[in-house]
């Protein structure tokens, strides 16, 4: 909501996206901007990424096997 009113305001002079807030949904105030671009959640949608990706969670998963912490461990945010 933040982003949208700063480029309304045009406090921002542009802004590409393919991560939003409330994915699927798109806060409608960065749709129909000429200064916003918009695209499909496919930042990593590359052969590579998507192999290392896979191989950092076989590598979590033997870690976690072999009694240790996985280098990539998420904790939750306190609410």
């Amino acid at each position: 909501a933040a982003l949208a009113l700063a480029v309304q305001r045009r406090a921002s002079a542009g802004v590409g996206l393919d991560v939003y807030e409330n994915e699927p949904v798109i806060h409608p105030g960065l749709l129909g901007q000429a200064n916003v671009v918009l695209l499909p959640h496919l930042g990593s949608a590359t052969l590579e990424a998507r192999q290392d990706m896979g191989d950092r969670v076989i590598a979590n998963i033997m870690t976690v096997q072999n009694g240790h912490r996985p280098p990539d461990r998420v904790i939750p945010a306190m609410l």
